[in-house]
C-alpha cells in the first residue's frame, strides 16, 4: 500500500503519460471536464477541465497528429532529449536506456517510440512511485536527470505553438505538476 498522496501524484503522472502518449479519446475528454482537483494545481487543472469539456474528440486528434507527429518534422517534439541535449558527444538515450535497465524497466517489444518521449518518462515516474514504491531519492534523481530539464521547454514549446489548442492548457498543468515536484524534491 502507498499513501493517498503518493497514489495521486502516480495518478497524475500516469495521467499525463496518457495525455502526451496519444491525443484523449471521448470517454476521456468527457472524464477530464468532470474531474475536479484541489489544492495548488486546482486553477492549471481548471483550464483542462473547461478544455476537454468544449473539445472535439476528432479536433483534439487532428490536433495531436499535425502538432506532435506532422510530416516530416514535427513542429513540437515530445522528444524530450531535443530539449536538453547541449554537446553532439552526448548520448542520452543510451545513458536513459541503461538507467531504465538498472532499474529492471525496457521498452514493449510492441512499442516503436524512443524512451525519451515525454510519455515513457511520465509513465517511468508512475512505475517509480506507485509500482516499485522506490524511495524519494531514486524518484528525485530520475527526476531531475530525465525530466526536469527538458519540462520547462517542451511545455514552453506545446503553449507558443500555432498548431496547439486543447494541449496549451495540458502543457500548463503539466508545468505546474513539474514545478510542483521540483519544490517538493528540494525539500528532501
Amino acid at each position: 500500500m502507498i499513501s493517498p498522496e503518493e497514489q495521486g501524484r502516480a495518478n497524475l503522472y500516469g495521467l499525463l503519460a496518457r495525455l502526451f502518449h496519444a491525443p484523449p479519446d471521448a470517454a476521456l475528454l468527457k472524464a477530464l471536464a468532470a474531474e475536479r482537483l484541489d489544492g495548488e494545481l486546482a486553477d492549471a487543472w481548471q483550464g483542462v477541465a473547461s478544455a476537454a469539456a468544449s473539445a472535439d474528440p476528432e479536433a483534439v486528434r487532428e490536433e495531436y497528429e499535425t502538432a506532435f507527429i506532422g510530416t516530416g518534422k514535427a513542429p513540437v517534439t515530445l522528444y524530450t532529449t531535443a530539449y536538453s541535449i547541449r554537446y553532439s558527444n552526448e548520448t542520452p538515450l543510451a545513458d536513459l536506456r541503461g538507467e531504465l535497465a538498472r532499474l529492471g524497466l525496457a521498452r514493449r517489444v510492441d512499442v516503436y517510440e524512443p524512451e525519451d518521449h515525454i510519455a515513457a518518462l511520465c509513465d517511468t515516474m508512475r512505475h517509480l512511485v506507485a509500482q516499485q514504491k522506490s524511495d524519494l531519492e531514486e524518484q528525485r534523481r530520475f527526476f531531475h536527470k530525465w525530466i526536469q530539464p527538458a519540462a520547462a521547454p517542451l511545455c514552453a514549446a506545446i503553449e507558443n505553438s500555432d498548431q496547439t489548442s486543447f494541449y496549451k492548457p495540458v502543457a500548463r498543468f503539466a508545468t505546474g505538476f513539474f514545478d510542483l515536484e521540483q519544490l517538493a524534491f528540494e525539500m528532501l
